[in-house]
């Protein structure tokens, strides 16, 4: 999948959260060897540095997404060594515990929300006010399948996931007067760090009560998704993106 800027001439500049592993981290890579100039967002500065590889393109600023302040220091900081940032992939999250709701500690509950809901809230909004007074850009908002159809034991990641629904569709009306356009996109089963929290390929409990070692896609094909995304023109509007592993459960849910 490939698209052209809408300047070819200048190198866009995109901010990922959660760019030191997984997807984030895999996309960081595949826009810096396209030649986009990429923001690396996250919670700890040697993970976002390795992801970087010290890439002249690459800029490395630890961001807790959950703290207001230091996202919009993020979009300042990529202002100011990139004059203005046209995408937002707002990525970072958390699985939390793969337990019933009874089961789940109301900590546990506040620190999926802070990260998975507030966190893009957070980075959203900078990446909004930041479009605004540039003519525009894009929010790629990272939800989940589990935003259409929860997995068993799910129910914190599931509730934040389909509240991403939410905030896309309010990005995409609200951002029509000033070109901002929000994708949520939707993966199931990359073969990511996170298939780990909820046993994918180990042997994932299905509704049945069995359990099931799913299939999974490579990281690069995920990334590949939102590199093409990212570089669609603002005249165009991807309002919902989903990708899944082949074969996996997913309609219906096994």
């Amino acid at each position: 999948m490939t698209s052209a800027p809408e300047n070819p001439s200048a190198a866009r500049t995109i901010v990922i959260t959660g760019a030191g592993s997984g997807i984030g981290k895999a996309t960081a890579q595949l826009l810096l060897a396209r030649g986009w100039n990429v923001v690396l967002a996250g919670r700890t500065e040697a993970t976002l540095a390795q992801a970087s590889d010290g890439h002249d393109k690459a800029l490395v600023v630890p961001a807790d997404v959950t703290d207001p302040d230091a996202v919009d220091a993020l979009f300042t900081r990529a202002a100011q060594r990139f004059g203005r940032v046209d995408v937002l992939f707002n990525n970072a999250g958390v699985f939390g515990p793969a337990v019933p709701i009874d089961e789940l500690s109301p900590q546990a509950w506040e620190e999926v929300c802070s990260i998975n809901l507030t966190g893009a809230m957070n980075a959203a909004r900078a990446a909004f006010a930041h479009f605004k007074l540039h003519g525009g850009g894009r929010i790629i908002n990272n939800g989940s399948i589990s935003a259409q159809v929860p997995r068993v034991n799910s129910v914190a990641y599931s509730v934040t996931k389909h509240a991403i629904a939410g905030l896309t569709k309010s990005l995409e009306l609200d951002g029509r007067p000033y070109r901002i356009r929000a994708t949520q996109l939707d993966i199931g089963n990359t073969a990511s760090d996170l298939l780990d929290d909820f046993g994918a390929t180990q042997g994932a409990l299905q509704p049945s009560g069995q359990r099931l070692v799913e299939p999974t896609f490579p990281l690069a094909e995920a990334a590949d998704a939102v590199a093409y995304i990212a570089g669609i023109p603002l005249g165009t509007s991807i309002n919902q993106f989903t990708i899944t592993a082949g074969g996996m459960p997913y309609i219906g849910r096994g």
